[in-house]
């Protein structure tokens, strides 16, 4: 096992890894999606409280998952660049930071369209929210970090660090309903007992989740991989790729 995860963080057999993997990520995304969407708008019943304007979970609460989720791989991504200082895993913490900061916002955004008639306010400064709006301030400074900092080897290490400290964050994100009273309602799905919401709702959420994820994996691996074909354009095997495709970029 330790073996093939060695072989992979070598950039040449993750660049092949790649192109096996990403297009079939790619369409089991395209799949789930519309299998989650289906369910979401015509499966999944109405809320008896909220009516139909609780349909926005369905974008809004796997986006705010992925927002952690991706974080959580970009400190990982990054911590192991730092260790081990491989380029497969600085490539993969530079490519999850605009993904994660896509969602963070797509959060942000879906949260504030649905707490406008729950609320009656677009926004407030709840625990969630406000821990939410940190962590889109983290990857807006991890990016920024990353474009400040010329040597690529540099500003990974840099980006590792901030990525590690912000990772305190995480924790207060998932948490803060729990530990604060807050207007955020409380957890449904992640709790040791039974979920507190309805099958019908529940099985369309998770395969939008599902959904989710398998994009952010397929678009990862592809930003990577370019950043991967960046870092080793002068090297051998990429030399020898460029001959094998001509008139083709790899």
């Amino acid at each position: 096992m330790w073996e093939w995860i060695i072989k992979f963080a070598s950039p040449m057999h993750f660049y092949m890894l790649v192109n096996r993997l990403a297009p079939w990520l790619g369409r089991a995304a395209g799949v789930l999606l519309v299998i989650g969407l289906y369910g979401s708008l015509f499966y999944a019943p109405a809320d008896y409280q909220q009516g139909e304007s609780f349909r926005i979970i369905y974008v809004h609460v796997p986006s705010a998952w992925m927002s952690m989720f991706i974080y959580m791989n970009l400190a990982v991504a990054g911590a192991a660049g730092l260790i081990w200082k491989t380029k497969v895993s600085d490539a993969i913490a530079r490519s999850c930071a605009p993904l994660g900061a896509s969602f963070t916002f797509l959060a942000l955004t879906t949260g504030s369209l649905w707490g406008k008639p729950m609320w009656g306010a677009w926004w407030v400064w709840d625990a969630r929210l406000t821990s939410e709006l940190i962590l889109l301030f983290l990857y807006l400074g991890y990016i920024a970090l990353q474009s400040a900092i010329d040597d690529r080897r540099m500003a990974a290490r840099a980006g590792a660090i901030l990525a590690l400290v912000g990772v305190v964050n995480i924790p207060i994100i998932h948490y803060s309903v729990i530990w604060w009273n807050t207007l955020h309602q409380g957890p449904t799905i992640s709790k040791l007992d039974a979920p507190s919401i309805d099958t019908m709702m529940l099985i369309p959420l998770l395969i939008m989740i599902a959904a989710f994820m398998c994009y952010f994996f397929a678009l990862v691996l592809v930003r990577a991989r370019l950043e991967i074909i960046e870092q080793e354009r002068s090297s051998k095997w990429v030399q020898e790729l460029v001959l094998q495709q001509p008139g083709q970029s790899v």
